[in-house]
């Protein structure tokens, strides 16, 4: 009776202990459930923090990088900037410096008619010239007093008239007022041929012997310095109209005179004739 009482005390005691038991079982079970939901969740934050971090750290090279262009760019900008600056103020003083000449040369192109003009007015003046047959004027420095043949030749001769003489002197009054300027002798003819009588051939013979009697005349009987004076034949060549009538042949039979100062007394000279046109 004792062994069966204590047999049932035995089994009570190990149903009471299994049904214990599997309760603490069960709660571990569902804590292990928690356990790993939380890691698994856990984990899943884990990889997208680390998905995360290696996008900011791409990020960050990029940014790094691009800084660094921008740096690099920045510094090539200002070296850029510099230059353009400094073209920029070269094209501005070569244009200002275009501008200054290009005023000069108009002020000058004013000038030149009123210099000119009284230059011409001075000389004419000087000699007293104020027939139509004698031109005075003045072309790129040069000083040209140009006599119609008629007042210093007859048709086909080369001896000087006495008229001519007197004109002449004038003229040696204005060469021997400018010592150190030189002053060509032009003989010019019309296209007629020039009949050879034995001491002339031709037009070129004509203009050459007109050229060297002006000359003698100037030095002879007009005290002109022979070093100032060049004797220069020019024939037909160099007409100022064309040949087609006798007006216009007589236009072209002419003497030249032509005054050669060197470019600074040229200018020496328009200075004092403008000083006194004031």
């Amino acid at each position: 009776m004792k062994r069966i009482i204590l047999a049932l005390s035995i089994v009570a005691l190990l149903t009471t202990t299994g049904c214990g038991t599997k309760k603490k079982i069960a709660a571990l079970e569902a804590q292990n459930k928690e356990c790993q939901d939380l890691l698994n969740s856990t984990t899943v934050k884990l990889n997208m923090c680390l998905s995360e971090k290696e996008t900011m750290a791409a990020q960050m090279e990029f940014l790094k990088k691009n800084n660094t262009d921008l740096i690099n760019n920045m510094g090539n900008m200002t070296t850029l900037t510099t230059q353009g600056a400094q073209n920029i103020e070269k094209a501005l003083e070569t244009i200002k410096e275009k501008d200054l000449k290009i005023t000069r040369m108009q002020d000058a192109l004013t000038k030149k008619d009123s210099v000119t003009l009284a230059l011409v007015t001075s000389l004419k003046s000087a000699v007293g010239i104020s027939d139509p047959d004698i031109e005075v004027n003045v072309e790129k420095g040069v000083v040209f007093i140009s006599i119609s043949d008629k007042l210093l030749f007859k048709s086909g001769s080369y001896v000087v008239s006495d008229r001519a003489k007197e004109i002449l002197a004038k003229v040696a009054k204005v060469i021997n007022s400018k010592p150190d300027f030189e002053c060509m002798v032009e003989g010019h003819t019309d296209n007629v041929p020039f009949i050879g009588n034995g001491t002339l051939l031709d037009n070129w013979d004509l203009s050459v012997k007109r050229a060297t009697s002006i000359v003698r005349v100037l030095t002879k009987d007009l005290k002109v310095n022979p070093a100032q004076l060049i004797a220069a034949g020019r024939s037909e060549f160099i007409p100022l109209v064309d040949n087609s009538n006798a007006d216009n042949r007589a236009i072209n039979r002419r003497t030249r005179i032509v005054i050669l100062p060197k470019i600074d007394q040229f200018y020496d000279m328009i200075e004092k004739e403008m000083k006194k046109q004031k």
